[in-house]
């Protein structure tokens, strides 16, 4: 159980990430180009914030550490 709570906090962001993929293809081919466009920029955004995330931790990880 701790190894999958492991690979998900590290891969959650991605897994988001594709059915956000996925739901802007199916709004583009059912004929909602622009909403399939403004899903499809949501993409980039759940990875860019996931970085952050994770970067913003490890910041505060090492800031804890070296007051130690």
């Amino acid at each position: 159980m701790k190894q999958f709570k492991m690979v998900w906090t590290s891969y959650y962001p991605v897994v988001l990430a594709f059915f956000s993929f996925l739901y802007s293809v199916s709004l583009w081919f059912s004929g909602d180009q622009l909403g399939g466009i403004f899903v499809g920029i949501w993409v980039p955004s759940i990875l860019a914030l996931a970085i952050v995330i994770k970067q913003s931790n490890k910041d505060y990880d090492n800031q804890i550490n070296k007051h130690k």
